[in-house]
């Protein structure tokens, strides 16, 4: 609160910066106790310097200079030739020192084409470190985590990010950040803003069209949530789902066009399972194997084995049937008149 009380003082020094658009910032922003100064002009800036040196003397608070930096642009391109002082000491440049703000590096080149590189770099070395110290590697994995089959692509777990990302920014409290919406660097068959509006008009047409019936629950058993009368992170979350919803259909469109793999989509009575971290971490090697590929129908039955080419005859040596893999889990009637179980 204090802090506050000091850096309106000199905000009359000068005006707000203009971003262009007609879109403003004030001049001085703070978090916690970090200051920034923004202005359009240079010797705006040396006034509010000099004026917040005047006030932190008065109330016998000194500056880091050398833990300060700034960063002049002129027509686009940064000026390395204007500095700037505060206790009659320099100010670094970013060119000269680059400086880490909210985890993240800034440094003259102001692009973010090497951050990808320096963030792969960044968690081989902390994987590196935790694979050396004594503490187990399972421990970075939540124990309430669960990995269930069938395993979605990672790719769908990227674009329920960016969407995320950018709801956030065109519902954000801060008038600044809702007008100059930055935008979002994508692949290139998928636009993130594409996304996010087909997603909102499917949710408006969903309203228009009303609640219907889509399981055995009889009607009232769920509660409706309508796009117009929700706000906040509950509108967020239902455009996420929206998109969710969306790639999971075209998961399953790309399954039914594989006779082998798309097994799992006739699993009408079967029941899920949660595959835990902790659960993974003890079980053998062949056991996860064995759980992975049942999900795909890629175990070697006899029915696998000839479509593979390794084996002549399909049939079941028990009871002559063709033997898949459900067959020989659940199906074999010699097998369930014997007793004999197969667990997984």
């Amino acid at each position: 609160m204090a802090m506050e009380i000091i850096l309106k003082a000199p905000e009359g020094s000068a005006g707000p910066a203009s971003l262009g658009g007609g879109c403003s910032m004030p001049p001085l922003k703070a978090f916690m106790d970090d200051t920034t100064i923004i202005c359009s002009k240079e010797d705006e800036t040396r006034r509010i310097l000099t004026r917040l040196d005047v006030l932190m003397s008065w109330c016998r608070v000194e500056f880091k200079p050398k833990k300060s930096r700034s960063l002049s642009i002129r027509k686009g391109k940064l000026d390395e030739a204007t500095s700037f002082t505060i206790e009659e000491q320099q100010i670094p440049t970013v060119s000269q020192e680059p400086v880490m703000s909210l985890g993240r590096w800034y440094d003259s080149s102001m692009k973010d084409t090497r951050r990808g590189a320096e963030t792969l770099e960044l968690a081989s070395e902390s994987l590196l470190a935790i694979y050396k110290c004594g503490l187990q590697d399972v421990a970075m994995y939540c124990r309430k985590a669960k990995l269930k089959p069938p395993m979605k692509s990672i790719l769908q777990e990227y674009k329920y990010g960016k969407a995320r990302l950018l709801t956030m920014l065109e519902e954000s409290d801060d008038p600044v950040v809702k007008t100059v919406q930055p935008s979002l660097k994508t692949e290139r068959k998928w636009k993130v803003t594409e996304a996010v509006d087909e997603a909102k008009e499917c949710l408006k047409m969903k309203e228009v069209i009303g609640q219907a019936q889509t399981d055995r629950r009889g009607l009232g058993s769920t509660t409706a949530k309508w796009w117009s009368k929700t706000e906040g992170k509950e509108k967020r979350d239902m455009i996420i789902d929206e998109i969710r919803n969306k790639e999971d259909s075209i998961r399953v469109q790309k399954a039914v066009q594989q006779p082998q793999q798309d097994q799992w989509i006739n699993w009408d009575t079967a029941i899920q399972r949660s595959l835990t971290w902790n659960d993974i971490w003890h079980m053998a090697p062949p056991r996860i194997s064995f759980l992975i590929r049942s999900v795909y129908d890629l175990l070697p039955s006899n029915a696998n084995l000839v479509r593979w080419e390794k084996k002549d005859d399909p049939t079941c040596p028990l009871c002559q049937g063709r033997q898949t893999t459900e067959h020989v889990l659940s199906s074999c009637k010699v097998a369930l008149s014997q007793g004999v179980h197969v667990e997984a």
